[in-house]
């Protein structure tokens, strides 16, 4: 990290980060109230409000605005204290969580959002797991302060044992549940107190010098400022104190407290991401490391968002730069298609609104409108033939056929499918005998949306029906073996929409079976997606 070169200042100023959690503990809430700092929206809204006028900004299907729950990552920027944020919400439902992993392939950093009451939870530590995986720095909210919550060094201890990872408190909260206050700001040594009355309002801070300053017991009452002395001296013994070094090789994580829903700690955690965050970081690709500060612009998709506005039938292509000053109507080479693009009409995204994007430089998430040309997983470049590594395509957990219900749509039906499979919602197979079309999903939940999206946005109703199959492999291998292969199995073959050879299993012993019988040829769960 150190004998890098430094970055140029636009890109140094860039801060490109996922939040990630479990359903429910609080990271749509927390996402709102960075925009609402971050000056981009007046007036932020709860995941459930009163009235359309206060919907979530972030969550912008339709059926994430009736069932409160974040169903697809969505991309924003904004400014904050001299830094670009460009901050990707991700949803935390595990039914979505490919999509989740994907996100964690375009960020720099991420913010684990913890319920103070709950602690660590199954969804957090498999997300966890990822960031693991790309060694990517961790900064640590834990939300919900204000309500009944856990001992603070209970939940330190509980992350630390399970996610194996060091703990620094950044913060520590004054009491807890209805007695909250707010907290002792340990980095700066200040006071930061919480207003209970106004939501959107910012926590004022009153710089103290050190614990023992007289001036605290003015603003904290004299039973909670004994208990804050008594555990900050224990933290300070018994706890790292923060080491950013340790932060950016992913080995520690700093802990801030906070209320989201109380605009409380939120503007602490936002100083900690600009002062500790990491720069864009270099890329990974097939052949050689990418870094932020080359002249030539590169970046890779790694999401395709559909009918974001459903009066036009557009998609998006997420894509990150990892390199150079991007500038609007510059050409740049599909790499796949071996192609140039004109990128004209870029955008930045507030949420739902979408402004033209003039230039953007190494690190920001710009999405560039396009006709199904750009997949998950593809590269542009300035002419320069790159495959980025390390975005994965899941095999299925879950398959069933799918059938319109009136027959004279099936051919619209399968167009519908072709777009959902490449914006990655759902794997989608065509068997080789037979018709129809077999959906693979990660999580249950998924096919309620895809039925939904396919009838709100193609009005075509449709069924999902058990298949007889439950899981999906990738087959690889020598061709002739392939072919020898295909002819003996025409039952449990079919095509993916990239034209890939599928293996469709009913048991783990046909798996096995495969193995013994035909030993030159690999079966995978996961697909790198490249170019």
């Amino acid at each position: 990290m150190s004998n890098r070169p430094d970055l140029p200042p636009e890109i140094a100023r860039r801060r490109t980060f996922a939040i990630i959690s479990h359903p429910d503990a609080g990271k749509t809430t927390l996402t709102e109230k960075f925009l609402l700092y971050g000056g981009a929206i007046q007036m932020a809204g709860q995941v459930r409000a009163k009235g359309e006028a206060r919907r979530t900004r972030s969550d912008f299907m339709k059926m994430e605005q009736d069932r409160g729950i974040s169903v697809s990552a969505s991309a924003m920027s904004f400014d904050f204290d001299g830094h670009r944020f460009n901050l990707v919400d991700t949803p935390g439902h595990s039914d979505f969580s490919e999509d989740t992993y994907r996100t964690l392939t375009a960020v720099d950093a991420a913010i684990m959002v913890i319920d103070g009451a709950k602690g660590v939870e199954s969804q957090t530590r498999k997300l966890f797991e990822v960031c693991r995986l790309r060694d990517l720095p961790i900064l640590t909210f834990c939300n919900k302060m204000d309500r009944d919550s856990r001992d603070t060094f209970e939940i330190i201890d509980e992350i630390q044992e399970n996610l194996a990872i060091d703990v620094a408190p950044a913060s520590w909260p004054i009491g807890v549940g209805r007695d909250f206050i707010g907290c002792y700001d340990l980095l700066h040594d200040r006071l930061e107190l919480m207003d209970r009355a106004d939501r959107n309002k910012v926590a004022e801070s009153i710089a103290i010098e050190g614990l023992d300053d007289p001036r605290l017991a003015q603003h904290v009452p004299a039973a909670l400022l004994d208990t804050l002395r008594e555990e900050v001296e224990m933290a300070r013994e018994l706890l790292p104190a923060f080491d950013r070094q340790s932060f950016l090789e992913g080995h520690m994580t700093p802990i801030w407290f906070g209320s989201a829903i109380n605009s409380f700690g939120v503007q602490e955690l936002m100083k900690g991401i600009a002062e500790y965050g990491p720069p864009p970081q270099p890329q990974n690709s097939a052949d050689r490391q990418i870094a932020p500060e080359e002249n030539p612009v590169t970046g890779f998709v790694f999401k395709v968002q559909a009918n974001m506005d459903p009066k036009h039938r557009d998609r998006v292509a997420f894509v990150r730069l990892a390199s150079g000053h991007f500038e609007r109507g510059m050409k740049l080479t599909h790499v796949r298609l071996k192609k140039p693009m004109a990128v004209s009409n870029p955008v930045l995204f507030l949420a739902a609104d979408r402004e033209l994007a003039e230039e953007a430089w190494a690190g920001d998430i710009i999405g560039i409108p396009n006709h199904g040309q750009l997949r998950i997983g593809d590269a542009l470049t300035e002419g320069e033939a790159l495959r980025f590594v390390g975005i994965p395509s899941f095999a299925p957990e879950l398959l069933q056929t799918v059938r319109a219900t009136d027959p004279m749509k099936a051919k619209h039906l399968e167009k519908a499918l072709m777009q959902f499979a490449e914006e990655g919602a759902a794997k989608v197979f065509k068997p080789a005998i037979g018709s129809g079309f077999i959906v693979g999903v990660v999580g249950a939940l998924q096919f309620e949306v895809l039925a939904s999206r396919i009838e709100l946005e193609y009005g075509i109703p449709v069924r999902f029906e058990a298949s007889q199959f439950t899981s999906a492999r990738w087959v690889s291998g020598p061709k002739d073996k392939v072919e020898a292969f295909a002819a003996a199995n025409k039952g449990h073959l079919a095509h993916d929409h990239d034209g890939d050879l599928v293996y469709l299993t009913r048991l783990q012993w046909d798996i096995d079976r495969i193995g013994r019988d035909h030993p030159d040829l690999h079966l995978t769960a996961t697909k790198e997606m490249m170019a």
